[in-house]
């Protein structure tokens, strides 16, 4: 496992992959929280708040993690090298969580420099450092938490298709799905009962309760639940190719 997060890692950091998805993703976040007239605008809330960056970097990311995952699988097969791996002393288990992790670490990469968000918002509030660090930092575990489950999904789409562009719409598809698809449905009220159940089963419910300050060991199982049912999925897929 550990020679494929290597390996991976170094297709992403060894060029200049790793660098331009952390600055698009700052820009974009950038210019929407800082300097699109919007609603995301910090300055047009007038709160020392970094709620709305919440709200939209899971948008971003949607569409940034397939991106980077759509390769992970359907690139070896597309190339052949997927056979290599398989005549490999290495176990598909190791194969997938070797590509799973190198995508965290770069995803973590990414975030790392929305740090500045902080330190500015705490810089400008009135009195300086008037700013609840308990709700952000909790806003990052949740962040973490779905990008993590968006990854996983996004090695799925990769396992099951050889196209990397058709990976990439059905990686999207299915982290929108998951993510707002069943709190859309929801909202509808057409299920009566079943409604708020169907909101539970959706990742939107379990996320916001992060961007709120809690940090609830149910929401955390049911990321880790998803995510393992991902990547065991992936196996699976990968282990029929074999």
């Amino acid at each position: 496992m550990f020679s494929i997060f290597k390996k991976e890692l170094w297709a992403y950091f060894g060029t200049l992959g790793a660098y331009v998805v952390s600055g698009l993703f700052l820009l974009i976040c950038s210019l929407f929280l800082w300097f699109f007239d919007n609603d995301f605008n910090v300055f047009n809330i007038g709160l020392a708040s970094l709620n709305n960056f919440f709200v939209l970097a899971p948008w971003i990311l949607l569409f940034l993690i397939p991106a980077l995952t759509m390769k992970s699988i359907a690139e070896e097969e597309q190339n052949g090298t997927l056979v290599w791996l398989f005549s490999q002393p290495m176990s598909i288990t190791s194969i997938v969580l070797g590509k799973y992790w190198a995508v965290i670490v770069l995803v973590v990469f990414a975030l790392f420099p929305t740090s500045l968000y902080v330190y500015t918002i705490y810089s400008i509030s009135m009195p300086e450092g008037n700013i609840d660090l308990g709700i952000i930092c909790s806003g990052y575990i949740g962040l973490l938490f779905l990008s993590m489950t968006f990854a996983s999904i996004g090695i799925f789409s990769s396992s099951l298709v050889k196209n990397q562009v058709l990976a990439f719409v059905i990686g999207v598809f299915f982290c929108f799905f998951c993510f707002y698809g069943f709190e859309n449905l929801a909202s509808y009220n057409l299920l009566g009962n079943f409604d708020y159940t169907l909101q539970k089963i959706g990742f939107f419910q379990h996320y916001i309760s992060f961007t709120k300050g809690i940090i609830d060991t149910r929401d955390i199982g049911y990321f880790i639940f998803i995510i393992l049912i991902f990547i065991l999925f992936s196996i699976q897929l990968i282990n029929r190719k074999k």
